[in-house]
């Protein structure tokens, strides 16, 4: 596998892939993120659905999505789970914002997040934690790797603010 070095200051890699949420955003059953362009972009990455840490996030952005939603800011939370697995992971816990499926991993080798992980001695093949704020111009403003799931939508929201975006 190649090395894919994403950074802040350049055009996030587009891509189209099937998701659940509302209509104002996924169309047809999928997202592309170019069609989000006039919108700030937060697209989280997280390693499972239903799964302690991932739920604390998503919770995390659920919590915060009133505020987002009035800065104008689009959240989109990406794994491997599948289209149905999304679905009974955003009713479970109400998440109003869109989720996307990503089967093949392909998106989150392009954002460089589909790392090696190691649990129980076992390697593996995973998507890494991370948060890529992506500005009106489909620029990445900020990126936070490796993140902690509590209180990170704030985190995120104050980045927002500071940039001005």
């Amino acid at each position: 596998m190649s090395e894919i070095q994403v950074e802040e200051q350049q055009l996030a890699p587009d891509f189209t892939l099937p998701a659940i949420g509302s209509d104002d955003v996924v169309k047809n059953g999928q997202v592309q993120l170019s069609a989000l362009r006039d919108h700030v972009v937060v697209l989280y990455f997280y390693p499972k659905d239903d799964t302690p840490g991932c739920t604390l996030e998503a919770c995390s952005f659920r919590d915060a999505n009133h505020l987002m939603q009035q800065r104008g800011v689009v959240v989109l939370g990406i794994s491997k789970d599948s289209v149905k697995s999304h679905q009974k992971f955003a009713e479970k816990f109400g998440l109003p914002f869109p989720l996307l499926s990503d089967t093949e991993a392909q998106v989150a080798q392009s954002y460089d997040v589909y790392k090696e992980k190691s649990m129980y001695g076992k390697k593996y093949m995973g998507v890494e934690r991370a948060t890529f704020l992506i500005d009106k111009e489909g620029v990445i403003r900020k990126i936070w790797p490796k993140v902690k799931p509590d209180d990170h939508a704030n985190e995120v929201l104050e980045a927002v603010e500071a940039l001005q975006l």
